[in-house]
């Protein structure tokens, strides 16, 4: 029998898009946890917000932070060593991404030469990103921690300089995302690859065929829905399911909104 693993986006997924709670999927989460299925986080959301949140899940497989900016895994998660990890007190780290603060000097060099205004998680204070995510002022002050990517809104510019902004990021080799409240700017990394690169360790752990499923909201997730066996699209707090991800995704499964269609869609394919 193949080795489920689970791969999941966590805000308006796992967790619900206003009150970011997960309580509406704990018969799924208790379930996975009985059936030592691992249970994969890959996000926007950076490692200071992650590891409490895994923490109160009890969840204690690797991790993906920062929309594949990079890969954390418990030391002697997997019997054997990881290629070019760091490694940490508890942990090995494998980056991909690029270094923040070259993120954020290449966002303000975009918006100057393009003529855009943009204003990302550098320029804001714990405040205004509690204000703008509906996140607790703790959170808020975690989620600005950033390593390897950086959110920000596109506040002003015309459709041609929005067009000449995209392109200078994409002429030096760093990608932009949309989730669901922010843009992202990042190196040329994905959940895609994180997640790849995980399914290969995975598949040597387990020394045979295994079976992912990958579970996430918007376009950002693509990336690594598309890799996936099993992609699972998350409707949006009013029922919706979005459309570049729906018509990008031939096969996808759609759910319900926030962790009660989570819930819902991971007991369907556990058979319950």
């Amino acid at each position: 029998m193949a080795q489920l693993i689970v791969f999941t986006d966590l805000d308006g997924t796992l967790l619900d898009a206003k009150t970011y709670s997960w309580r509406a999927a704990a018969p799924a989460l208790d379930e996975l946890r009985r059936r030592r299925t691992p249970l994969v986080f890959c996000t926007s959301k950076t490692r200071a917000e992650i590891l409490p949140l895994r923490e109160e899940l009890g969840v204690p497989d690797p991790y993906v932070s920062e929309n594949g900016g990079a890969i954390y895994v418990p030391r002697n998660y997997f019997p054997f060593p990881l290629p070019a990890a760091r490694k940490e007190a508890d942990t090995e780290v494998l980056e991909l991404g690029v270094p923040y603060a070259k993120l954020v000097q290449a966002l303000e060099e975009a918006a100057e030469t393009s003529g855009v205004t943009v204003r990302g998680f550098s320029r804001m204070s714990d405040k205004e990103v509690a204000k703008l995510s509906g996140l607790p002022l703790a959170q808020a002050r975690r989620a600005r921690q950033r390593e390897f990517d950086e959110p920000f809104l596109l506040e002003k510019g015309t459709a041609k300089q929005k067009e000449k902004f995209f392109n200078w990021l994409q002429q030096r080799g760093l990608r932009w995302r949309e989730g669901g409240r922010f843009l992202h700017v990042m190196g040329d990394n994905d959940k895609g690859v994180a997640v790849r690169r995980l399914v290969e360790f995975y598949t040597k752990k387990f020394s045979g065929r295994l079976r992912t499923v990958a579970l996430g909201d918007s376009p950002n997730d693509l990336d690594f829905l598309a890799v996936a066996d099993v992609a699972v699209l998350i409707a949006r707090p009013d029922g919706s399911h979005d459309p570049e991800a729906r018509a990008k995704l031939r096969g996808v499964r759609l759910a319900a909104a926030g962790p009660a269609g989570w819930g819902a869609a991971v007991q369907d394919i556990l058979g319950l």
